[in-house]
């Protein structure tokens, strides 16, 4: 089976999202045989994989930094999709973290890295704005050697 996990921003600009979706079917999609997806399943890069993912009939494996990770949610709609993905994951991974912090985030972050085959990053190539953040996950996956695919689209800038 092949393992595909994801690293990427929660805000994703308007005029990248198109972009970013075509750009995640594109890698779901050109596959053979069984494919398991790996998401934290965060607003943003992680919901919008999982969502193609099942679509292209993956295993979605949720990758749960912390045990008050429901918490971390600021917006009511991202809290409820994220519910409704988690419980349609095949299986789920939680890291032993009590609280939603920088070191949950990352732990999930290499965990996912050190899980897939492929890592996927909505990346716009910028530095990490803290510890666990794309940049800092994608820099990891590269030192194992991962192959990373980046989806950005050129001359857009997160807020």
């Amino acid at each position: 089976m092949k393992r595909i996990g994801v690293t990427g921003h929660r805000s994703i600009p308007g005029e990248a999202l198109g972009h970013v979706e075509s750009g995640l079917r594109a890698v779901l999609a050109g596959r053979d045989g069984p494919l398991e997806a790996l998401s934290s399943l965060a607003d943003g890069a992680d919901q919008l994989f999982a969502v193609i993912a099942l679509e292209y009939g993956a295993d979605l494996t949720a990758v749960i930094p912390s045990h008050d990770y429901e918490d971390a949610f600021d917006d009511a709609g991202a809290l409820d999709r994220y519910r409704g993905l988690r419980s349609r994951a095949a299986q789920e991974v939680r890291m032993d973290f009590a609280h939603s912090t920088d070191e949950a985030y990352y732990a999930a972050g290499t965990y996912i890295a050190d899980s897939c085959d492929r890592l996927v990053a909505v990346w716009d190539g910028r530095p990490a704005r803290g510890h666990g953040g794309t940049a800092e996950i994608v820099a990891y996956a590269r030192t194992l050697g991962k192959p990373v695919t980046v989806i950005w689209r050129e001359g857009v800038v997160r807020d």
